[in-house]
This record gives structure tokens, sequence and C-alpha cells, in this order.
């Protein structure tokens, strides 16, 4: 049987630029569920709860269609690739350093 995959009717999200930029806060809109691309827990475990907060980390793309932002949940220990639709900004004035700076310290404990 074909697995059927969302493709948003077809909407390109790579003809504009990013919607967030590396560095930025960002807040969680929903509950993200393991798809099986997340190391250490069940497939369908929540790995992101609606409201966790983290910093943009990197940006990549998926299916020569959609931005994938890393996001470092740096409060829960580690980072998930998150889609646009499914992260909203906190704060536009974090600078880059400043994240930095929040991702070490939580790195040394």
């Amino acid at each position: 049987m074909a697995t059927n995959i969302n493709r948003d009717n077809g909407v390109v999200e790579l003809v504009n630029p990013p919607k967030f930029e590396y560095g930025q806060k960002v807040r969680a809109k929903k509950y993200v569920r393991n798809d099986g691309t997340f190391p250490g827990r069940e497939v369908g475990d929540i790995i992101v709860s609606k409201g966790d907060v983290g910093y943009v980390t990197s940006i990549g793309t998926f299916l020569q269609q959609f931005y994938i932002y890393g996001i470092d949940f740096y409060e829960l220990g580690y980072r998930v690739g998150m889609r646009g639709k499914e992260l909203d900004l906190i704060d536009e004035e974090v600078s880059i350093d400043e994240a930095i700076k929040v991702i070490k310290e939580q790195a040394h404990g």
C-alpha cells in the first residue's frame, strides 16, 4: 500500500526567503510526535510540547519544497527539525551571540 505524503497542496516555500533566521527564539505551536527520525524514542512519542521554547540553529530543506528549521530546545536538551508553520517567533531582537551563549550554558549544565 502506497503512503500518501501531504505536500500542502503544492505550496513551495522555497520561492520565498526562510520565515526564521539563525538565532531567533521560537515557540512550538503544536505537539510534535516522533516520526521515526528521532533516535532513542518510540515512534509516536511526543518529543516537543505546545509552548516549548528554543532557538533556530539550522535551516535546511525537504522535498525541494519546504524549509526545515533545526530548533534547539535547550530546556529539553535536544534539537528537532520543524516546519515554519509549527513555530511562532518570540523575540526578533535575540542576537546570534545571545542564542549561542544560552546553548553553550545548557551544554555545560
